[in-house]
């Protein structure tokens, strides 16, 4: 299938083409129509599969139709509930481009920076809000936001949204609107809590899943370093200066970790940057300019702002740290490999990651590359200590457990590493 053959307006059909969009994604290929339909719908699928065309193209095609070129006030008849700002100014600039041949606004609020600007624009009236929900309910305690006329909600990330304890504020904002509203919820996962939140606010709503989460883009190439724990940042400067890599992408679990990651290259000469929610909206936007236009060659982010980071040709991402839920290690290398591209995904397990190692191999299924040859392997030290060993390389098993008695005999002895 073809854009041109979805029933999409002339205006919509011309912004699409521009974009270099020619054939939709399985997710948008299976969402639009439904979307069209009016029908309410749950889609899940994973980082990087073109969730946020799914639902913003025929949004401006349902609401090109119903304002037409009227010059009357306009109303607020799409909200899309996001959770972070990084995803609020993203999705913003999707529905710019995707229609910008139409007479439809949009206008992205979000907290962190003065409301002033945010409620004039509110005042003249807008056709399209894209929202983080704190800033939205405040707004609409003020009396500047009206969803009384609102026909399709969106709500956007959701699982992320209910990781970030936004559960309540979402019911909260769902019961500001009208209750023959159009709803769409799309998550990368589809947990218990996700599938109880559609049974309470969708009317029966069709279902698309695209790319299980258990599975990663088969574009990207993925390797695994076993690396000391205090030896990590020397490991990813090693990589950085002797693969010569750039437009890296690394995760850290925490925001005091990406700022000690990004100070440790900076004292090494490489040119890196943090980006995470205690820096200021003004200053993640100017990281991540500087990431996307290549004045910057590594961006340490926590997984949170990383749902805002939308390039498309993203060549390496690096696991600075495991994260220790193995569905987010899928989302994470998605970043890379993104419209058909290929990419290298790269983490870093320490001993004390092991399990979280052993928990992503059984949800991938995949053999993943197991890189020896470093200067920072795991120590064969003190055998009170030593329960785990990196394995073989191209080998994900070591074998049986060690006798720990006879750890001081050879190191032919072989141990567990998980």
């Amino acid at each position: 299938m073809l854009f041109e053959d979805l029933s999409l307006s002339k205006s919509i059909q011309r912004a699409v083409a521009e974009e270099g969009y020619t054939q939709p994604t399985p997710i948008q290929e299976q969402a639009i129509p439904i979307v069209l339909d009016g029908r309410d719908l749950v889609g899940c699928a994973q980082t990087g599969t073109g969730k946020t065309a799914a639902f913003a193209i025929p949004i401006i095609h349902q609401l090109h139709r119903i304002v037409g070129s009227s010059n009357k006030k306009k109303l607020i008849r799409a909200l899309i509930v996001t959770p972070t700002r990084e995803l609020a100014v993203q999705i913003g600039q999707n529905f710019d481009n995707y229609g910008k041949y139409t007479n439809l606004t949009q206008l992205t609020i979000f907290g962190g920076v003065s409301q002033v600007p945010q409620v004039d624009v509110l005042r003249k009236g807008i056709d399209i809000l894209i929202a983080t929900p704190g800033r939205l309910l405040d707004l609409h305690k003020q009396g500047f936001i009206d969803l009384d006329h609102l026909h399709t909600l969106v709500l956007d990330e959701a699982d992320q949204m209910l990781d970030m304890g936004f559960v309540n504020d979402v019911k909260k904002i769902v019961k500001l609107t009208p209750s023959n509203r159009q709803t769409l919820l799309f998550s990368a996962t589809m947990p218990i809590a996700i599938r109880e939140l559609a049974e309470m606010f969708l009317t029966d709503p069709a279902s698309v899943t695209v790319s299980p989460v258990s599975s990663t883009a088969e574009k990207v190439e993925q390797r695994i370093y076993f690396v000391d724990k205090t030896e990590k940042r020397n490991l990813l400067y090693h990589l950085i200066r002797n693969e010569k890599l750039s437009d890296v992408l690394v995760f850290s679990r925490t925001k005091h970790g990406a700022d000690n990651v990004v100070r440790s290259l900076r004292k090494k000469g490489v040119p890196a940057e943090a980006i995470h929610g205690d820096k200021s909206q003004t200053a993640r936007q100017r990281v991540l300019d500087a990431f996307k236009n290549k004045e910057v060659g590594v961006l340490v982010a926590t997984d949170i702002a990383a749902r805002g980071i939308d390039i498309d040709q993203l060549p390496f991402v690096i696991n600075f740290d495991l994260p220790n839920i193995p569905e987010t290690y899928v989302h994470r290398i998605g970043r890379t490999g993104r419209a058909g591209n290929g990419g290298i995904a790269i983490s870093f397990c320490s001993r004390d990651e092991a399990p979280y190692w052993k928990d992503i191999q059984k949800l991938i299924k995949v053999d993943v590359t197991i890189i020896e040859d470093h200067p920072w392997p795991w120590h064969q030290g003190n055998p009170e200590t030593e329960t785990i060993a990196a394995p073989p390389k191209h080998s994900n098993r070591s074998g049986e457990k060690k006798n720990s008695r006879k750890s001081n005999n050879s190191k032919k002895n072989k141990k567990r590493w998980y």
